[in-house]
């Protein structure tokens, strides 16, 4: 294996107490929440719909639940499915897992019965702690991926008795409320049961900061689910690059923190369930984006750290003018998952006084790589400089072992505590992305002088819509699925609102007419709803290689040709 160690001239332009480098990194993640436990026991934690959970509180109810899920037959190692939108439920059951020695598995609990299958037929978790709308999914499972324990939850018995009675009026909004939080199940083990456990004793062994911790999701290009598995290391370590990044956020002094992104995507889960609990902040919890849940905290809390997507950011400020909220107080919001256009940027900061500044990161990096500094040098159209302790290289793609000249555009290579060390169950898959060491990123990006990192293109044939990936193949198959479909292309196009809608050219039989709403509504059933396209061409042919391969990026240029007029 190589040592090369390449220079690093973004760090010169890191903000004023923004170390080099990180100490080593040593402990496991529970760390995090007894450490604010201890040194802030009666600091809000959680806060959701008003109501607060103080780190004391927290603490013992991860004891609890830990106990409670060892009793069920959790043991160090084994795979834990969680399967929650953001709720307290949420955190609590991550840490529990994580505490047990267990592996958390993270996943959407608003994906088709097929795409949560194929996720549990890769990690094969027999503990899985479920939102009782994802209860029904789970439970009709083939009989060789039936879990043996399945814990129920009902989100709304973490909201304050005044809300949860509000639920419960015989009016059509309330129900309507009621239907989208909660659904009746049965032959689960309700969490209360969980938490009725006498408390892990305190001197139950925890696992070690090489230890697998988290198998986090990433679809890749081939729409077959690849789980990345980082370890306690990995996320302690981007948990603490975050804290770096930000000295002006001291811990313990009032750090507020919004969840309005997903907890079970990578980006949410460090900078909501790792990076705030180590801070000892309150973290706000919204189970959706809603801007008007979120600026009712902001008039009394105003988040001190909003990780958050340029779509958000657009619709915040929209909401904040047309309520005449002043979102003044929120101080550093970091965008990532896609471009953030510049004309954001003023806007929102004129109107919070604080910052906003684009990262950029990957789930096999835990997943935060670079963010642009909080401070007047950031460079808006890149996503900033490397972390402390992240190196980088951009070599040539098609021979990754020799780096291309400074300022040349090439393909990312990385190194750092928060790379991952492989994909679960497939090393293969895991021996691809490396180069001596070097995890390959799949995009191509450009550095200048002062160490700022442009994102140009991207390898991999990935399309970023709101934050989310979506595998072009996986779409390709399903729409292929309708009699009406000979084949298709699926694409990525621009989109001011979520970076890039899903979009797809189809073939039918000639003489066909086809009714391409109707194929939509085929995927709808097979899909989550980000991944349905949302346009449809119909064209003649799609154009392919010499060996009958789609080729995706002509299919994309024609399709660009033909939305803007030219």
């Amino acid at each position: 294996m190589t040592t090369f160690d390449p220079p690093r001239p973004w760090v010169r332009s890191y903000a004023d107490g923004v170390p080099e480098d990180l100490g080593p990194v040593t402990g496991c993640l529970g760390d995090l929440v007894e450490a604010s436990a201890r040194d802030y026991p009666d600091a809000p934690a959680l806060q959701f719909f008003g109501r607060v959970t103080t780190y004391r509180e927290l603490d013992e109810q991860i004891a609890r639940a830990a106990a409670g899920l060892r009793d069920l037959g959790v043991r160090p190692g084994d795979p834990v499915a969680i399967v929650l939108p953001n709720c307290p439920q949420h955190i609590v059951a991550f840490y529990a897992v994580l505490r047990l020695g267990a592996v958390v598995v993270e996943h959407n609990p608003l994906y088709t019965p097929r795409e949560l299958r194929k996720q549990f037929e890769d990690h094969g978790a027999k503990h899985a702690i479920v939102w009782s709308k994802a209860v029904r999914t789970i439970q009709e499972f083939p009989a060789d991926l039936r879990v043996e324990a399945l814990v129920s939850i009902d989100v709304t018995r973490a909201m304050p008795l005044r809300t949860r009675a509000a639920l419960r009026l015989p009016i059509a909004k309330a129900r309507e409320s009621r239907t989208a939080l909660h659904e009746r199940v049965s032959g689960t083990v309700p969490w209360e049961t969980l938490l009725r456990a006498n408390p892990l004793p305190a001197g139950h062994p925890k696992p070690v900061t090489d230890d697998l911790a988290i198998i986090q999701y990433t679809s890749g290009t081939t729409g077959t689910p690849k789980g990345a598995a980082l370890t306690h290391r990995n996320l302690l370590a981007n948990a603490a690059q975050a804290r770096a990044w930000v000295p002006s956020i001291v811990r313990g002094e009032g750090c507020v923190v919004y969840a309005v992104l997903p907890m079970f995507h990578a980006y949410g889960l460090t900078l909501c369930l790792t990076f705030a609990m180590s801070m000892g902040a309150r973290l706000v919890l919204f189970p959706k984006f809603d801007a008007d849940m979120v600026l009712a905290v902001t008039r009394k809390h105003p988040a001190t750290f909003l990780p958050l997507v340029p779509p958000i950011a657009a619709r915040l400020l929209r909401a904040a003018h047309e309520k005449g909220v002043s979102l003044r107080g929120t101080e550093i919001a970091i965008s990532g998952a896609m471009a953030l256009p510049h004309d954001r940027v003023v806007p929102f900061e004129e109107e919070t006084g604080g910052y906003l500044v684009e990262g950029y990161g990957l789930s096999e990096c835990s997943p935060v790589l670079m963010a642009n500094p909080v401070a007047d040098n950031r460079v808006a159209g890149t996503v900033g400089l490397p972390l402390p302790g992240t190196e980088c290289r951009v070599v040539d793609p098609d021979d990754p072992r020799v780096d291309v000249a400074a300022g040349e555009r090439g393909e990312l290579l990385v190194r750092g505590p928060q790379v991952f060390r492989g994909y679960y169950g497939k090393p293969e898959e895991t021996d691809a992305v490396f180069v001596d060491g070097w995890f390959r990123t799949g995009d191509v990006v450009t550095i200048d002088p002062d160490g700022f990192v442009r994102i140009v293109d991207r390898i991999k044939e990935l399309i970023i819509t709101g934050g989310f990936n979506v595998a072009p193949t996986e779409v390709e198959i399903a729409l292929r699925q309708h009699p009406d479909v000979e084949d298709a292309a699926v694409v990525g196009l621009p989109n001011e609102t979520s970076g890039e809608e899903v979009v797809a050219a189809i073939v039918v039989p000639p003489g066909t007419d086809v009714d391409v709403e109707a194929v939509r509504e085929h995927a709808r059933g097979i899909l989550t709803p980000y991944k349905v396209p949302r346009r449809i061409f119909v064209v003649d042919e799609l154009p392919t290689s010499m060996i009958g391969k789609v080729l995706r990026r002509q299919v994309r240029e024609r399709l660009l040709t033909l939305t803007s007029g030219g």
